[in-house]
């Protein structure tokens, strides 16, 4: 059975987080909507629909669907304006350049719309024509559910059950455990190695360049 492996993009391949949770205050702060940075960083990479549940708990807002337009339209905007601050984490092209030369297949499957994406796959240097990348616009649902892992998987035309999914949320990890792969979880979004084990990570590293170091130990060899 060969390994592929599916990889989450904020915060797992670009220290890209921050800017997100920056970026969803900004939008927040515009609406007159009060959330502490710590709370929305706790959501990044899940999908809309709980991010809005989330709010809806966290504020006792009455939230439409106009409104969710208008926050949503507000961080892109937010997060585009920050762009040019984005950087590949440590490790993250050698290990992709690696995984390539070695004929291990792999893409990327992320929860955000390719409207913020964009910047972060160019900053990495990911050329579309080649690379099968998921986004958001592709799938029903996204994290925590299966959809964008299991259409990765379907793409690169291999066994979701020889895929490893790479992330850095508990929302990763959670997805991958519904989509029967395996989850290696990563410290440099933010999260603790105790929360990524426990929501299903079987192996855990400081970053990409620390993925790469230990390849072998997660199956990533031909």
């Amino acid at each position: 059975m060969d390994t592929a492996f599916v990889f989450d993009l904020d915060g797992t391949l670009i220290d890209s987080v921050y800017q997100h949770v920056l970026a969803w205050q900004e939008a927040l702060d515009a609406e007159g909507i009060e959330l502490s940075a710590w709370r929305i960083h706790r959501k990044i990479g899940m999908s809309g629909g709980l991010f809005t549940n989330m709010l809806v708990r966290e504020t006792g807002l009455d939230i439409d669907q106009e409104l969710l337009d208008r926050l949503r339209a507000r961080h892109a905007d937010a997060y585009r304006r920050q762009s040019g601050r984005l950087r590949a984490l440590p490790g993250s092209r050698e290990l992709l350049a690696h995984l390539t030369g070695s004929g291990i297949p792999w893409t990327i499957a992320t929860s955000g719309r390719m409207e913020t994406a964009a910047p972060a796959l160019e900053v990495l240097g990911i050329d579309l024509e080649k690379i099968k990348v998921v986004t958001r616009d592709q799938v029903k649902y996204a994290k925590p559910d299966p959809d964008l892992f299991l259409t990765a998987a379907q793409r690169l035309g291999v066994d979701i059950q020889s895929t490893i999914v790479v992330g850095d949320s508990i929302w990763d990890t959670l997805a991958a455990q519904r989509a029967r792969a395996l989850s290696v979880g990563l410290l440099c979004g933010g999260y603790g190695a105790d929360e990524l084990q426990r929501a299903g990570a079987f192996r855990v590293y400081e970053d990409p360049a620390d993925l790469l170091r230990h390849l072998d130990e997660v199956g990533g060899r031909r």
